[in-house]
């Protein structure tokens, strides 16, 4: 019997909670903001990090994707957990231990420590954000769902540009003489409204059929990852001892058994961490294809310019956060009309997207080839506003072509494999290019490891333009 064939049990109809309020709506956004404003805040504060922890350029990276890998790593895990025991109960738990952690986060003395707190935040996220588009999908009608989706895609944007503005503001109001502290300690208060407003306002919601957690898939996908990072991190500073080579070279072996465990669970009609049948939709097969080197560009870009501007040219944390501005206002405005512009040119778009951000990063290297190093804050504004429109339309597209043709049965399957892709591509950007930089800059200088990171991210623009005119649909009829 194959998997296929198997014999299908009747699924019970979920039972749809009332509309969310206003106010409920915003509490629950606030389990997705506060997870994505905390991969973007602390970019500005890397090197205010560094001169006090007295980190290493790998710790700062650890910094980084730890995070995120955690996050990907549990990501699916906590929403079958929200399924099974109640979305509303695993918000809570989420809520409260993403509090907890990032109070240990902004109290860590040292490098190492902050480093585990940051993997175990990214963890509490993990269980968190799930909940949130769980939450809405099991509330209201069709008309309020299609609404409160539309805030929940904004809220990407909304991050990206608070994000960086308020970790730069507060690194540089140096509050108290807490320095970086605050980018983690401002979520303490927010998480405790945020647990009293969904104590009150949230319903509880859960699945009438929840699918048991893939332990093994988990395990392997988290050393086939931790496989991939720790070498690139830490093994360049080391001088690249054996263990880093062999646990770089096991990568393989690690990804083959997750498929093999994935694969037979499938068969065996259980529901694993990462389904191979997803991958059957051409959709969903080639728009990661795409959107996976896309997210690693974007996480290496953000890792890569707060040391550029803040270590070699000496601006601010407040001054690198503001001159951000240009690139993340135009990205939220481009993702609140990407349903207009989609509804007009089709997936066509992101082929727009695309060249805008390839145009955007060779205006960025020209600013900075001939301004070198005497670089103003608003010196890189028109280069950002290209690059924030063409990713502003780049990223929400992605997503849509990536679920398009997912069946509504296997939405939240499909969900949490982009969800997964994005953020481990995240961390592995970090750990590749952010490692490629640091490795050239003390050889050929900060500029040339610069150039040739925003190189890399223009092939991956241009691979981009082309594969996605093989996109479903993508030309517009």
């Amino acid at each position: 019997m194959t998997a296929v064939d198997r014999p299908r049990t009747e699924v019970p109809a979920p039972v749809v909670a009332p509309a969310l309020t206003a106010a409920g709506l915003a509490t629950v956004l606030v389990g997705v903001l506060l997870p994505m404003l905390d991969f973007f805040i602390v970019n500005v504060a890397l090197p205010t990090m560094a001169a006090d922890l007295d980190a290493s350029t790998a710790a700062l990276e650890l910094v980084v994707s730890g995070y995120a890998t955690a996050y990907a790593v549990l990501l699916v895990v906590g929403g079958r957990l929200g399924d099974a025991f109640g979305r509303r109960r695993l918000f809570l738990l989420g809520m409260a231990l993403f509090t907890i952690t990032s109070l240990l986060c902004g109290l860590a003395p040292t490098a190492t420590t902050l480093v585990l707190a940051r993997v175990l935040q990214g963890a509490a996220a993990a269980l968190l954000v799930p909940q949130t588009l769980s939450t809405i999908q099991a509330t209201g009608d069709q008309v309020s769902r299609a609404r409160a989706v539309g805030w929940f895609g904004a809220t990407g944007g909304i991050a990206a540009v608070v994000g960086q503005v308020l970790g730069g503001a507060l690194v540089s109001a140096d509050l108290d003489g807490t320095g970086w502290r605050p980018i983690f300690l401002v979520n303490v208060p927010i998480g405790l409204l945020g647990l009293w407003a969904a104590r009150r306002l949230l319903p509880e919601t859960r699945s009438p059929v929840s699918a048991r957690p893939d332990l093994p898939g988990t395990a392997l996908l988290a050393a086939a990852v931790v496989a991939v990072l720790l070498p690139l991190t830490e093994g360049r500073a080391l001088g690249w001892p054996a263990w880093s080579v062999v646990l770089l070279a096991s990568t393989p072996g690690w990804v083959a058994a997750f498929a093999v465990v994935e694969r037979r669970l499938e068969h065996r009609g259980r529901t694993p961490l990462l389904p191979p049948s997803i991958l059957e939709h051409r959709s969903m097969r080639r728009g990661l294809l795409l959107a996976g080197p896309f997210f690693a560009g974007f996480g290496a870009f953000m890792f890569v310019y707060a040391l550029v501007v803040q270590g070699t040219l000496g601006w601010s944390a407040g001054e690198a956060g503001l001159a951000l501005l240009p690139l993340a206002l135009p990205f939220l405005a481009a993702s609140l009309l990407m349903p207009r512009v989609v509804g007009r040119l089709g997936r066509t778009v992101i082929t727009i997207g695309a060249a805008l951000q390839l145009v955007g990063l060779a205006a960025l290297a020209l600013t900075l080839e001939v301004g070198w190093p005497s670089i103003g804050v608003w010196d890189l504004a028109p280069a950002f506003v290209v690059m924030g429109f063409g990713q502003g339309w780049i990223m929400p597209s992605l997503i849509r072509v990536v679920l398009s043709d997912v069946p509504v049965a296997s939405a939240g399957v499909g969900s949490g494999v982009l969800t997964t892709t994005q953020q481990v591509s995240l961390a592995v950007g970090v750990a590749t290019l952010g490692t490629l930089f640091v490795s050239l800059a003390g050889r050929a200088g900060t500029l040339d490891a610069a150039l040739l990171v925003f190189a890399v991210q223009a092939l991956v623009a241009v691979g981009i333009v082309v594969g996605s005119r093989g996109l479903p649909g993508a030309r517009r009829t």
